[in-house]
């Protein structure tokens, strides 16, 4: 039997992960990272450094470099969440002319400028909601304990689990779900004004989790009709 090392990022001392990101700043000889930069160059995912620190500037401040100046270096982070919400709204892939204000809060040419066309923009959203998400959903559930007498203890279970529903999952269950209702089949795109809800299967208040598998999307008539009651299959 073969015995192999997982790392997890997760356990990475934050002086580690700001040292990479100053090392970035060494590398491009600027006075900054953008999360851009760090993505070429850094030996992590920004999103494992701005999970652990909450937002990208806090990360430039904690490494005591100049926070960005400019539209060109909006956080990837926003940039994609906007897009999702947008995506979501219009129940379906959105062009580069969707993407002004009310629907959106940051306009085309915005990511033409920091992605360099708009396709390479949703390239890199897709490339990042499936590797986030799935980062995410691979966060250890047991934890194997090596003990310095070289013991292995029990394998200790974490239990996280909220009822909200963050954007990233909530987009991609709607991205399985066609941007359907599930019981009606209406969509944004079939029927203009219809607002898609995320709603759990088994209701979190009787033990449901918060998963993409007890997930599933309702139109919002649907959903205030369903109420709060196990469905049966």
């Amino acid at each position: 039997m073969k015995f192999e090392l997982i790392e997890y990022n997760k356990n990475t001392p934050d002086s580690e992960l700001i040292a990479d990101v100053i090392s970035v700043s060494k590398i491009t000889g600027k006075d900054t990272v953008t999360m851009s930069d760090y993505s070429k160059h850094g030996k992590y995912h920004p999103s494992t450094l701005t999970r652990r620190f909450k937002s990208w500037f806090t990360v430039l401040e904690k490494a005591e470099l100049n926070p960005a100046r400019s539209l060109f270096d909006i956080e990837d982070e926003l940039l994609f969440k906007n897009l999702a919400a947008v995506w979501i709204k219009l129940g379906r892939q959105p062009g580069h002319r969707d993407m002004k204000a009310p629907l959106s809060k940051h306009g085309g040419n915005t990511y033409i400028r920091h992605f360099g066309t708009w396709m390479d923009a949703l390239r890199k959203f897709i490339e990042y909601e499936n590797t986030d998400f799935s980062e995410e959903e691979e966060i250890q559930k047991e934890e194997i304990i090596i003990t310095t007498d070289d013991k292995i203890e029990e394998p200790k279970k974490i239990e996280k689990d909220t009822r909200s529903i963050s954007l990233r999952l909530r987009f991609s269950v709607f991205l399985r779900d066609g941007f359907r209702c599930t019981a009606c089949g209406k969509s944004p795109v079939t029927h203009p004004g219809v607002e898609l809800h995320c709603d759990h299967i088994a209701p979190w208040s009787k033990g449901g989790k918060t998963n993409i598998d007890n997930l599933k999307t309702l139109c919002s008539q649907c959903n205030l009709g369903k109420g709060n009651m196990t469905e049966t299959k």
